[in-house]
């Protein structure tokens, strides 16, 4: 799972979400940021209202949380979502040891050359490179000649 400040980057990058059960969110700057939240057709659902979406919290009388309107939500994608944002520029994944780690490495190929991002979780290496494309941030962090010739 990313980290909530790349999610929030990622947001603020302009990543849209249209929210569909399994997706997981947090709800930040409220002392919440460390619960994560997964919709669900059972438990959390998306209301569809002419105001806006609203994210309802159902049968949840312990929670002092009723409904949320979807941007205060912050999605946390998941490692295949991700994926599939980043479309044809993704290259490959690579996971390489490094002593007691592992480091996972994503290529990307477009029209402005190659780059590679590492991250010790696979979805946040996925993360970072989709903040890149979206935000034209500063490129990876390694190797680019390198992810140039292989890709």
């Amino acid at each position: 799972m990313i980290p909530v400040d790349l999610a929030l980057q990622l947001r603020a990058a302009g990543l849209a979400w249209n929210p569909a059960p399994g997706d997981r969110f947090v709800i930040p700057h409220r002392d919440m940021d460390s619960e994560v939240f997964t919709l669900s057709d059972m438990t959390i659902e998306v209301h569809d209202h002419p105001t806006g979406a609203i994210i309802g919290f159902n049968g949840t009388t312990e929670w002092a949380l009723d409904s949320v309107d979807q941007p205060e939500a912050c999605w946390l994608p998941a490692e295949h979502q991700l994926r599939e944002l980043l479309g044809g520029r993704f290259t490959r994944l690579e996971r390489r040891d490094v002593g007691d780690a592992s480091v996972h490495r994503v290529l990307l190929l477009d029209e402005h050359g190659a780059d590679a991002f590492e991250a010790e979780d696979a979805a946040e290496a996925y993360g970072r490179a989709l903040l890149h494309h979206l935000s034209g941030a500063a490129g990876g962090s390694v190797g680019t000649s390198d992810a140039a010739t292989t890709a």
